[in-house]
């Protein structure tokens, strides 16, 4: 049915009205004739309004005059009637084609980096590095490419936990996550404070340089100066400022809360789909007909394909072909073994909780509780651990 209507619309095609009291005939002639008419509607008893193809229309005029009826088009529709009104508007056109031009040209543009996340390394750093390796502003984005972003701040920055690149529209977005910088990335040169990197109860401080300001079974929280590097000369009462160094050890505490249902709903893919097509230029899409999923529950699927495929000379364009596949699911409630429950939630929760602690603790204790409530299990894990949570903070001025 799409397909017809597109052919309709390449090959141009006309709205009538036909007025008269042998309509009827003239319907029964037109198929006799093979002069094809379609969206036939009856307005009153004398009035009948119908769609013709061009080629039809030129036909339909000579059946009309044997049955005596009087035609009219009421709208023409089609790419023959726009380009024909085009050429009557060259300037308008040429315009018109020239402002799409120049918009799509610039909106395939960067016009916009962000750096977020970026709390120890400067954002004009961070760009100047792009820029030397060829990714800046008004660079073209379908020419960007991610992977060698991350790449780049991986290889120059190996503090980094996290780099996020997206891009949406004329923006840029750089998204990292830093690790605290180790004791032998500050320099020497530079003051600094010994502070706490995380909550914990203090067990042992080691001061190698500057004065202890902790002591043992002191609760300290993230940012909490453990040994400072502002010390007062003896005899003068100034300050001056020194390198601190030392370790501090603490007992921290890791803990993950895992809930799981029961009773879930599996899903099952019955077989029946739905397609639709639609077309995206850049981020911006339509689709042809959106029409209604009568499926209870489904899944979405989405997939492009590019009208030209010019990547071999480097080139990503921006019109693409979108399918849009909607699949059927079937829910079905399964009750779920609580002994398998508790053992699979205790090895999530240990997993997340080994990914945030560092591999040279020393663990002191591990507490596991289950819970049953409203037909959720909940699991949490806690471990206590001795640590070094020291880690090194530059005094910017004196009041630090």
């Amino acid at each position: 049915m799409l397909a017809i209507k597109i052919w309709n619309y390449f090959k141009g095609y006309v709205i009538i009205r036909v007025e008269g009291l042998t309509l009827e005939r003239l319907l029964n002639l037109s198929a006799a004739h093979d002069i094809y008419l379609w969206d036939v509607k009856r307005l009153s008893g004398i009035v009948l309004e119908m769609k013709s193809s061009t080629k039809g229309f030129r036909s339909l005029k000579q059946v009309v005059k044997k049955v005596g009826c009087k035609v009219t088009i009421k709208e023409k529709i089609g790419l023959p009637f726009l380009i024909h009104k085009l050429k009557e508007r060259k300037m308008w056109f040429a315009g018109f084609l020239l402002f799409w031009a120049m918009i799509l040209f610039l909106t395939s543009l960067i016009w916009r980096i962000d750096i977020l996340g970026n709390e120890q390394t400067p954002k004009e750093e961070i760009i100047a590095l792009l820029d030397s390796n060829n990714i800046s502003y008004g660079k073209i984005k379908y020419q960007i490419d991610k992977e060698q972003i991350k790449d780049i701040l991986n290889e120059n920055y190996d503090y980094l936990s996290f780099v996020s690149v997206t891009i949406k529209g004329t923006k840029l977005t750089i998204e990292i996550k830093e690790q605290d910088l180790p004791p032998e990335k500050v320099d020497k040169d530079y003051p600094c404070h010994i502070v706490a990197k995380k909550k914990g109860v203090i067990t042992k401080v080691i001061p190698k340089n500057g004065k202890a300001v902790v002591e043992r079974g002191k609760v300290v929280t993230e940012g909490d100066i453990l040994i400072t590097g502002i010390l007062t000369n003896e005899g003068t009462d100034e300050f001056i400022a020194v390198h601190a160094e030392g370790e501090v050890y603490a007992l921290t505490r890791y803990s993950s809360i895992i809930r799981e249902p029961i009773v879930k709903n599996e899903e099952r893919y019955t077989g029946n789909s739905i397609i639709q097509k639609g077309i995206k230029i850049g981020n911006k899409g339509i689709r042809f007909i959106r029409g209604n999923v009568d499926f209870k529950d489904y899944k979405e699927f989405e997939s492009e394909k590019s009208i030209i495929n010019l990547e071999s000379f480097g080139i990503k364009f921006p019109i693409k072909i979108t399918t849009y596949e909607f699949r059927e699911i079937e829910l079905e409630e399964v009750k779920q073994d609580i002994d398998f429950l508790k053992n699979s939630n205790y090895l999530e929760a240990m997993k997340m909780i080994n990914e945030e602690m560092p591999s040279d603790v020393l663990v002191q204790s591990k507490n596991t509780r289950h819970q049953v409530d409203n037909g959720i299990l909940t699991t949490q894990v806690i471990i206590e651990a001795i640590e070094d949570i020291a880690k090194k903070q530059i005094i910017q001025n004196k009041e630090d």
